[in-house]
């Protein structure tokens, strides 16, 4: 099982993977505002949980199973970036708050929000009566 720690750092591999095509231990670091040998030590162990290939001075690739994880993560985090948007958070507060909550949730409760999610977007009415009772 994941500790919060690898989670943070099994999103950041995937969405560099994403993004660049490559997970440098530099830009991840630069992204979590860590130091690269602390990318490192994770990077090891990750490693041995079976979530990343290691090897040293190479870059950090995502094994099949760090690969499904990692994107059911970065989901996890727009998920429920999405949610605090339609329940009014001010845009501001969203990241923030999203870095919060994200590792405190259980899956189950992420199934009930992705629930909720969809029937409140299916739902014009409900998230007018949303906007009614805040304003």
């Amino acid at each position: 099982m994941a500790t919060p720690g690898m989670e943070d750092y099994i999103e950041q591999i995937y969405l560099q993977y994403e993004l660049r095509g490559e997970a440098r231990v530099s830009d991840i670091a630069e992204a979590l505002a860590v130091q690269p040998s602390s990318v490192t030590k994770m990077a090891q162990r990750l490693h041995k949980e079976g979530y990343v290939y290691y090897e040293r001075y190479r870059g950090l690739e995502l094994t099949a199973r760090g690969m499904k994880f990692g994107k059911k993560l970065v989901r996890r985090h727009e998920l429920l970036e999405e949610f605090l948007r339609l329940i009014g958070v001010e845009e501001g507060n969203i990241y923030n708050d999203v870095e919060g909550i994200e590792h405190h949730l259980s899956w189950n409760a992420i199934d009930r929000i992705t629930d909720l999610v969809e029937a409140m977007e299916e739902s014009p009415e409900f998230l007018k009566k949303l906007e009614r009772i805040r304003s």
